[in-house]
């Protein structure tokens, strides 16, 4: 598995959430509440892509090693 190139990939999409995160927060036509009503979607989204990053290095680290036994 290319741990690398998924790593890149993500952080890619990250990137690329973070701008519209910017976006959002630029766009003074919208309320606190519409906002924090785009906000959250694109936060989460993050977080689970960031998850999913440790959990592949996770099983890929837990491969390596019993590959070595």
């Amino acid at each position: 598995m290319n741990i690398d190139f998924i790593e890149e990939k993500i952080n890619e999409i990250v990137a690329e959430l973070e701008k519209e995160v910017m976006d959002v927060l630029m766009d003074e036509s919208l309320g606190k509440g519409e906002t924090n009503l785009h906000m959250k979607p694109l936060a989460s989204t993050k977080q689970i892509l960031l998850n999913a990053l440790e959990s592949i290095k996770m099983v890929d680290k837990l491969n390596k090693e019993d590959l070595e036994k």
